[in-house]
């Protein structure tokens, strides 16, 4: 496609102004759209109250009540890249936009040719009908699928709202509930100028995570949970690895009442956790030998998190139960940044060795024994696996190729259910 279109793509930064991650994944669909000639803008308009980024005065209060500490740090992010210009941002608790001044808000909507509401963030699309397409991006496949067999209403209502359906499952199996739509394939777009192999690196593998979510899902009697469920499989992967060091950035927001309880360790680890009589994700993973860090502190905006990934000497990393479950072929948004940045990862099998190739740079693994073996495969051959990550990213994730791709797609599918 080469004519230039306006496009409008949703997200989440202003939400969550201490997760450099979640600013990258909006980000790079911006930038990458913007650098292939398209007149981009970003609308943030979830309908979630968004987080403080201090606690507010009790030191545990997470509700912004004055969102100019969000706004501020959208505003830098978007004039960093050109887009000063060309947001707006819907505070929900006093319905009051930022940005673009109303009238031209209402222009660019009149005059778009398509939104990529990416992750669904929209709260109500139907609002945003005046514009001729629009696009639903599911990255949170197998738990899109649930929910909507599970018929939840409002959450079937927002995705019906479009024209045209995407998914990061690139290849949903018959393991993952039947929906209406026909869900295209599509993955993260990573922005490969942004990343840079040749920073130096520490010698040791990381990944940047949560515990848990969001409650787990049941549907037919399965049950799809978070990635607590697939960590206790390999919570003895740094006594197998040594003298290697795995580190990971945990996130301290604990969902008690989600995350597995201490009946589900293994019965060594009960025993010694149960002489401080409470335990937490951190408690355990520094009793299993894992160095933990706080994500806020180490990575909480673009900047810092781009250093963690980019001073790490690889990723090793666990997936969502449900991912593992339905094998969707999923692939993380991170896991590409650290690919683009020419750090190997070792990632849990989600099916996406069906998709991407494997062995060189990028390794799936099922069990503690395979794990064991690509850690202990890259720190043997660095250099060569450091090469074939970048090379990987260059072939499979480069923003200008995926966005492209989307674009025709999504066309050719419009055109497709327009006759």
């Amino acid at each position: 496609m080469t004519s230039s279109l306006r496009i409008i793509v949703t997200g989440t930064i202003a939400q969550h102004p201490w997760l450099g991650g979640v600013a990258w994944d909006y980000i790079q669909y911006a930038l990458g759209l913007a650098r292939l000639g398209h007149d981009v803008y970003y609308f943030e308009d979830t309908g979630q109250w968004p987080y403080n980024l201090d606690g507010g005065e009790t030191g545990n209060d997470w509700v912004a009540h004055d969102c100019t500490a969000n706004v501020t740090y959208l505003s830098s992010i978007m004039s960093r890249f050109g887009l000063g210009d060309k947001w707006a941002y819907h505070f929900p608790t006093q319905s009051q936009w930022f940005g673009l001044p109303d009238p031209e808000r209402r222009a660019v909507l009149q005059s778009a040719d398509l939104l990529i509401n990416v992750s669904g963030t929209l709260v109500s699309p139907e609002d945003y009908r005046c514009v001729p397409r629009l696009i639903y991006i599911d990255s949170d496949p197998v738990f899109t699928q649930v929910k909507l067999a599970r018929g939840e209403a409002d959450f079937c209502a927002r995705v019906a709202m479009h024209d045209v359906h995407f998914s990061f499952g690139e290849r949903l199996s018959s393991a993952v509930p039947a929906t209406p739509y026909r869900w295209q394939a599509t993955r993260q777009p990573i922005v490969l100028s942004e990343w840079r192999p040749s920073m130096p690196h520490r010698d040791l593998l990381t990944t940047v995570m949560n515990w848990t979510s969001y409650q787990p899902l049941t549907y037919a009697g399965q049950i799809y949970g978070q990635k607590d469920m697939e960590f206790l499989q390999f919570l003895d992967l740094p006594s197998q690895v040594a003298p290697a060091t795995l580190e990971v950035a945990l996130s301290k927001t604990q969902h008690a009442n989600w995350q597995q309880d201490i009946k589900m360790l293994p019965s060594y680890v009960r025993q010694s956790l149960a002489e401080t009589g409470t335990w937490s994700p951190y408690d355990l993973l520094h009793h299993m030998g894992w160095q933990v860090v706080d994500p806020i502190e180490k990575c909480p905006d673009l900047d810092s998190y781009r250093h963690y990934i980019e001073s790490s000497k690889g990723e090793w990393s666990v997936a969502k139960n449900g991912y593992v479950m339905g094998q969707p072929g999923w692939f993380s948004c991170r896991t590409a940044c650290y690919l683009a940045a020419g750090r190997p990862a070792v990632v849990q099998d989600t099916g996406f060795g069906k998709i991407l190739p494997v062995g060189e740079g990028l390794f799936e693994f099922r069990t503690l024994e395979e794990a064991t073996t690509a850690v202990h495969e890259v720190n043997a051959h660095y250099s060569r696996h450091a090469k074939a990550a970048r090379d990987l990213a260059e072939a499979y994730f480069d923003s200008d190729t995926v966005l492209s791709q989307l674009l025709e797609k999504a066309y050719a599918a419009i055109a497709k259910i327009s006759t």
